[in-house]
C-alpha cells in the first residue's frame, strides 16, 4: 500500500511538472491544458488554480453519471494543479527555440511516465477520464467517440479563449498513446481498484 501511495503522488506531482514544462516551452499544450490556459488567461488566474477548479467541476458531473471517485481521483484534482504552480515558480521562461523544443519533448515523456505511475498505482480514474467512461456507460457510445468529442470541445474552447495551441499539441496527440502504453507495464501495481481500461488514454 505504501509503495502504491508513493507511486500515486510522485506520478501526480510529475504530471503537474510536465504541465509547467509545456507552458515554459510555449509551443502548444495538450487539449485540456489548452483549455486551462485559455481560462487562466481570460480570468487572470494561475494555471494551477484553474486546473483544480476545473477538476472539481468535472467531478460534480460524475454525480448524474453515477461514477464513484477513488483516492486517486480526489488527489488528482488537488495535487496536479499545486505541482504545476510550484514548478512554474522554479522554472524560468525560455528564450531559445532549441531549449523550448527540448523542454517540449521532455514534457511529453515526463507526462507519459507520470500517467503510467498514476494509473498503475490503481487508485481510480482521474476526473476527466471518469467523465469519459461515465458518458460511455450511460449512452452506449464508443469510448473513442466520447473521448474525441470531449477533447475536441475543450481544445476549441481553449483556442477561442486564447489557450496555447501549437506543434506541441500535435506532438502530444501523436506520441502520448504509444508512450503510455510503453510505460504503464513498468508501474502497474496489484490493486482492488480497476485501473483505467484504456491505457492509451490520457489521465486528465
Amino acid at each position: 500500500m505504501l509503495r502504491r501511495l508513493l507511486q500515486l503522488y510522485i506520478g501526480l506531482t510529475f504530471y503537474g511538472v510536465s504541465t509547467a514544462m509545456f507552458i515554459r516551452a510555449d509551443l502548444g499544450a495538450d487539449p485540456w491544458n489548452v483549455f486551462h490556459l485559455g481560462v487562466a488567461q481570460l480570468l487572470s488566474l494561475n494555471i494551477g488554480v484553474v486546473m483544480i477548479a476545473v477538476g472539481a467541476l468535472v467531478l460534480l458531473l460524475w454525480i448524474p453519471l453515477r461514477q464513484r471517485p477513488g483516492l486517486g481521483t480526489i488527489s488528482n484534482v488537488v495535487i496536479i494543479g499545486l505541482a504545476a504552480d510550484a514548478a512554474l515558480t522554479l522554472m524560468p521562461p525560455l528564450a531559445s527555440l532549441l531549449a523550448r523544443s527540448l523542454v517540449l519533448i521532455a514534457a511529453v515523456v515526463v507526462n507519459a511516465l507520470a500517467t503510467g505511475m498514476y494509473i498503475g498505482a490503481g487508485f481510480g480514474a482521474g476526473p476527466r477520464d471518469g467523465l469519459m467512461t461515465g458518458i460511455t456507460a450511460r449512452t452506449g457510445w464508443s469510448v473513442r467517440a466520447v473521448r474525441t468529442a470531449i477533447e475536441v470541445s475543450v481544445l476549441l474552447l481553449g483556442c477561442v479563449m486564447g489557450g496555447n495551441f501549437g506543434v506541441g499539441t500535435v506532438l502530444y496527440a501523436l506520441a502520448i498513446g504509444p508512450l503510455i502504453q510503453l510505460c504503464l507495464p513498468w508501474f502497474r501495481q496489484p490493486s482492488r481498484v480497476a485501473p483505467v481500461s484504456q491505457p492509451q488514454e490520457r489521465v486528465l
